[in-house]
Order: structure tokens, then sequence, then C-alpha cells
């Protein structure tokens, strides 16, 4: 434990999990049973460095009081089919009358569960505020033994198979029970739940019209456990992420997943870009309870926004804005969750027309 402890702190993550695994013996033959392993989870969580872990602040909610924070209905879903199964919360705004309205996915970080990402985001505010569904995918212990999602592994990167397939079933099958404007889906993610989102804008670019990714990291960054470790330090080495809009939000302190991650998610999205695209940056200080940000946006030649990056300074690896009832999260703004919503009302897919945005 000593010698893998000072490899990590060496940035020798591959080295250090190398290590465990042979100092229990061995280890198992994919990335997906390294997770799983329960000795080797164990060793790793005492780490604090799991693929898109973050430091526990304060318990969540029950599911109860959670439901009581918005006026709308918290329902408690399941999802089956050839790929798996999933449960999913879904909250639906007091305004909804049946009329189709927008659909965010949101995906929690690990160690987090669909009720505690609803609480500590406070999305479903939002939602009732601006009338759209939330629903919110729950990874099974029994697929990632810590409540990851398995964004690194080559099993789950691509559509029509593992949790891609299970998240755009979810999705489809709101859809399929509820009006849902198909012009106004979107999907968003923390941490491990922020990879995956881009996981998800990679491999199902016609279900969703934008994606927000918060300490996250860009597609195929990592294809093993090991190389999670590094492209959380390093960015790794990503392919194209597709052409979604899309908004980014990092700490600039963030030890767990560097801000490097935040930039290779831009150059990702640019590099897929048909023209030349123009940044235009703003440098807020801190403001009541915001924390200082660099916000820089890039416009195409017609002048319409299609990446958004959002640096916080001196923000760590937590949702900003967030309620502190939840866990991983920072009570200071800017505030994510009314940002993105505000980011993914202004892009409908194209051709359909942009809905008004009221703060």
């Amino acid at each position: 434990m000593a010698e893998a402890l000072r490899l990590t702190r060496d940035g020798q993550l591959a080295q250090a999990v190398a290590h465990l695994q042979r100092g229990l013996g061995g280890g198992p033959p994919d990335a997906t049973a390294a997770l799983a392993w329960p000795k080797l989870t164990a060793l790793l969580n005492r780490l604090g460095t799991l693929p898109g872990t973050v430091a526990r602040r304060s318990p969540p909610r029950t599911a109860a009081t959670a439901a009581a924070g918005a006026a709308g209905e918290v329902r408690h879903l399941t999802h089956t089919e050839p790929a798996g199964t999933r449960s999913y919360e879904l909250y639906i705004p007091s305004g909804y009358t049946g009329d189709p309205v927008p659909l965010v996915v949101m995906l929690h970080g690990g160690k987090q569960n669909a009720t505690d990402f609803a609480t500590g985001t406070r999305m479903n505010d939002h939602a009732e505020k601006h009338t759209f569904l939330v629903a919110y995918p729950e990874q099974s212990t029994t697929a990632n033994s810590g409540g990851y999602w398995n964004w690194f592994n080559p099993s789950h990167q691509a559509a029509g198979r593992g949790e891609p397939s299970i998240i755009a079933g979810i999705t489809r099958q709101v859809m399929s029970d509820h009006a849902v404007d198909p012009a106004r889906i979107y999907i968003a993610g923390l941490s491990a739940g922020g990879a995956m989102a881009a996981v998800m804008a990679a491999t199902y670019p016609e279900l969703y019209a934008a994606v927000g990714v918060h300490s996250g990291i860009s597609y195929r960054a990592a294809s093993d456990v090991a190389s999670a470790f590094s492209a959380m330090k390093t960015g790794g080495a990503s392919a194209s992420g597709g052409n979604l809009p899309l908004i980014v939000f990092h700490g600039d302190r963030d030890t767990i997943v560097a801000p490097v991650n935040a930039r290779n998610l831009i150059v990702s999205r640019l590099s897929a870009a048909a023209a030349a695209l123009r940044p235009h940056t703003t440098t807020q200080a801190g403001q009541d309870s915001s924390r200082p940000y660099t916000r820089t946006h890039y416009t195409d030649p017609t002048g319409t926004v299609v990446a958004e990056s959002w640096i916080v300074h001196g923000g760590d690896h937590a949702w900003y804005g967030g309620d502190p009832a939840g866990s991983y999260t920072d009570p200071h703004g800017p505030n994510a969750s009314a940002e993105m919503a505000r980011f993914f009302l202004q892009h409908p897919k194209p051709d359909a027309p942009v809905a008004r945005w009221q703060r």
C-alpha cells in the first residue's frame, strides 16, 4: 500500500494499479472486472483516485425530501432492454400539461445516485421554472461496484450496446411515455457522469441537441482502468466528440480530474466544426457567493455559439452553485445548473425555433 500511495502521488497511476494487482495476486482480465473486483476497489477508494471520485462533503437528502424541494412530481422507474436494466428518476414539473416539452438527462458521478444528484444539482428547480422534464439514470453496483459509469471501457463507448444503449433507451422510454419535444433533448453529467455524457454526445448525436460536461473527460480519452487514471491527470488522447453544442464547467484547482480535460473537451468539439470558430472570453470577479471565473464561448461564422467553457477559479471537483444537502457540491456560483439550462434551451436541433430564455 505504501508503494502504491507513493506511485499515485508521483502521478504514476498506471504503475500504482499494476502494483496493487500484483500485491493482490494478479488482476482481472478487463477494465470492468477491475472496478468490480472488491479488494482492488476498496484499496483504490482508500487512495481516493477511482475514475470520477470526488470528496464527499455532506450526506444526501432522502427521496421524499428531494421530491418536496420542487412543486412537481418525482417518479421512480425502471428501464429494461437487451443491454441491461437500470432504474431512473423522472421529474415532471407542475407546469407540464401534456404538450411537448424539453427533456434533460442527468448522469450522476461516482458514489452518487439519482436522488442525491437531483438534490445536489437543483436541476428540478430549473425544470419547474422553465417547464422541462428531467431524467436521472442510476448506475447499478452490479455493473460497477463503485457506482461509476463505465465511460473508459470500449464496451461502453459505442452506440447500440452497453451503457450508451441503456441511457439512450431510458431517453426514448421517457419520450414514449410523455410528450417530449424531439428537437430539445439534452444530456449532462458530473465527473464519471460527465465523461459518459461526452460518450453519449459522440455516439447518439441524432438523439440529443446539446451536451453539458461538468468536471468530466472527453470521449475515448481512455480504454481501460490504467489509461483512465492517466486521462484524469493528463487528459489522455481523445477522439472527436462530435458536433453537438457543448457547455463545459471545470474548477482550476480540481485535483481529481485535471483542468486540462476541460480544454480537451473544447478542442475535441472545435475539431469537428465545419469552419473556424471565434473565441470570446470574459473574466468575471466573484460577486456575492460566486467564485471568479473565466467564460469563453466559441461562435461560428453566423455568430451562433457552438461551445462554451466556464473555468472556475479556486474551484475544486464539485458541482458549482449546488445544494450542500447533496454530495459533491460547491454552493458557491457560478450556477452550473442555471447556465446549462440556459445553454440547452437556446440550442434546439437545427431548424427548430429557439425558445425565449427567461431568467
